[in-house]
């Protein structure tokens, strides 16, 4: 048996390497377990191998998104993905079937042990040998989308400017500015139109596919399985829906009209959704991902000791060369970046990497907070022995995220002037707090029609989505539309990553703000202290226990439904009259 001096996975191990990774998958296979204790140890040495093809599929994810140009990085991983990928999915699915056995045979199912056995057993009953080469394929399709968009760029006011970069001419208060800065995106993303069309109706019925191979009459019924959605069901979707519908849409109406009394305007256009309606010019937080680093610090470390100490262990924001320097942080946005933001666990050293697309904005410092606060989350349950408890259901994840966004408010001097501290307050509960539950409702909504309709043409497909603008708006926005912004309308699905990568991820961003609403509720009524004491209680659970006892012990309910929304949308809609 392994001891202390001698680990199971050696120091030095590249596990994105199949032949290093088969010797140890066999001494698991084939150990004798005799015991409940030996099961533990057992459990404990599958961890640490774990975590070693963890972190050795994450370095190479990390160093193909920071440079999707670079060939030598996408090779690599795309090597991974259809060599290694293929041969370590069934040798999971047997060490997988083996633990469910012996687990019920020495009697380690409840307690300590209950989700990781639950969730196992789940994999096991999901795993199909055929359904191994459709994932790969899925994977080189996730792969070939962010090399695609990864790529656009814009020629604007003379200089070539990456999608992110773009953003900040939306805050112009200029309205001429803003609207060829719109239409030079809306164009340049229509350019790749057709191939990122093609790319999603290949995934489409890839995961139709692979929903039947498993029993599964649609990929909807696999997915809900495949992210152990043990807590809720589609229909508690289409519950949150309707919710957003009633409840937060009107005052999403009350918001669009202050906007269009402030800008003088009849209607809405998309390019008159970023602009401060006082008059006032973009909000310029930093300069530069180490900027941005240090005013973060100083955010951090007004809000809590702890959580600042960790946030110092990741670097000075200074890096921009992914992860071969053994930073942990790739902040600015630069030519053939992938989009997006990430924090991806290094989980065999127990390290986070943040990744983004930092351009000088707001929503940047936003991203900044909220990856943060995934950083956080993996760090404080860093001494959990098991890797299956040292990551949450995304439901309870996205909490530790969101509640950064909103907690460090109060902290936000480290950025701005006063007054754009007041506008940076507004602009969090308003446009990216409230608005963002609208769009959350659309992007699942839109999904739940496409894998319930999983032979549907582009037409049909476009008409669902007009469907769903009509009743959420633009991310909650009421938007005047005619032909020359119609193509636009209809594909600004393609800017948002998820249905691409990560299928049905998108209503855990919504759970999880009502969660972080709670707990920012809890900070006003209760004092900072107590909630980032209810946070850090929370967190350091890890996944060690189901998602509504996770929400408990932060002290939250475990509720997303009409009458949730309609209490917390009546706290942030006071909070805002409070700040004009």
């Amino acid at each position: 048996m392994p001891t202390a001096t001698e680990p199971f996975v050696p120091a030095e191990f590249d596990a994105a390497v199949w032949e290093n990774v088969e010797p140890l998958w066999r001494a698991l296979m084939d150990r004798p377990v005799e015991s409940a204790g030996d099961l533990e140890t057992w459990l404990l040495d599958r961890s640490e191998l774990d975590a070693a093809c963890s972190e050795s599929a994450a370095m190479l994810y990390i160093n193909m998104t920071c440079d999707t140009a670079d060939t030598e990085a996408a090779g690599a991983y795309r090597r991974y993905i259809e060599e290694v990928a293929p041969k370590m999915k069934p040798a999971a699915f047997r060490l997988d079937r083996r633990q469910a056995e012996l687990a019920e045979r020495f009697g380690l199912t409840a307690d300590r042990y209950e989700v990781m056995h639950r969730d196992t057993k789940a994999d096991v009953d999901l795993f199909r040998e055929e359904n191994v080469p459709l994932q790969t394929k899925l994977e080189t399709l996730s792969q070939d989308h962010q090399t695609v968009t990864g790529a656009m760029t814009v020629e604007f006011e003379g200089k070539t400017k990456t999608m992110p970069q773009m953003a900040v001419y939306q805050e112009s208060t200029d309205r001429a500015v803003r609207e060829r800065a719109w239409r030079a995106c809306a164009e340049r993303r229509l350019q790749d139109r057709d191939t990122i069309d093609g790319i999603f109706d290949e995934m489409v019925a890839l995961r139709h596919k692979v929903a039947q191979n498993a029993g599964y009459e649609t990929f909807t019924g696999y997915m809900f399985a495949a992210k152990h959605r043990f807590d809720y069901t589609p229909e508690t979707c289409f519950a949150f829906h309707k919710g957003v519908e009633k409840e937060i849409m009107p005052l999403c109406a009350r918001l669009d009209a202050e906007r269009r009394e402030k800008l003088g305007l009849d209607e809405l256009r998309p390019w008159d959704l970023g602009v401060d309606p006082a008059g006032a010019g973009p909000l310029e937080p930093f300069a530069g991902g180490a900027d941005l680093v240090a005013k973060t610090r100083e955010a951090f470390d007004a809000l809590d000791p702890q959580l600042a100490g960790m946030f110092r262990t990741l670097g000075d924001g200074s890096n921009t060369h992914g992860i071969a320097t053994g930073e942990l942080l790739d902040l600015d946005s630069r030519k053939g970046k992938a989009p997006g933001g990430y924090q991806y666990m290094l989980d065999r050293r127990r390290e986070p990497f943040i990744f983004m697309n930092a351009a000088g904005l707001h929503r940047d410092v936003e991203t900044m907070v909220h990856e943060a606060g995934h950083a956080f989350h993996s760090m404080l349950c860093n001494d959990e022995p098991l890797l299956h408890y040292r990551s949450a259901p995304l439901e309870f994840a996205e909490v530790a995220s969101m509640s950064m966004e909103l907690l460090t408010m109060p902290h936000w001097g480290a950025f701005y002037s006063e007054a754009d501290t007041k506008r940076a307050k507004k602009q969090q509960l308003a446009d990216h707090g409230v608005r963002i539950l609208p769009w959350i409702a659309t992007i699942d909504a839109f999904q739940h029609w496409v894998y319930a309709n999983p032979t549907h043409t582009r037409e049909q497909r476009t008409r669902a989505w007009r469907d769903l603008i009509e009743r959420f708006g633009l991310r909650g926005c009421r938007v005047a539309w005619d032909e020359t912004t119609a193509t636009a309308r209809d594909t600004a699905w393609h800017a948002q990553p998820h249905p691409f990568s990560v299928p049905f991820y998108y209503i855990e961003y919504g759970i999880a703000q009502l969660g972080a609403y709670q707990l920012w509720i809890m900070s006003l009524d209760k004092g900072p202290d107590a909630a980032i004491a209810a946070y850090k209680k929370a967190m350091s659970l890890g996944g060690s226990r189901p998602l509504p006892e996770l929400f408990a012990a932060a002290g939250l309910e475990f509720d997303f439904g009409p009458s949730m929304m309609a209490r917390l949308r009546d706290r942030v809609e006071a909070e805002l009259d409070k700040l004009g």
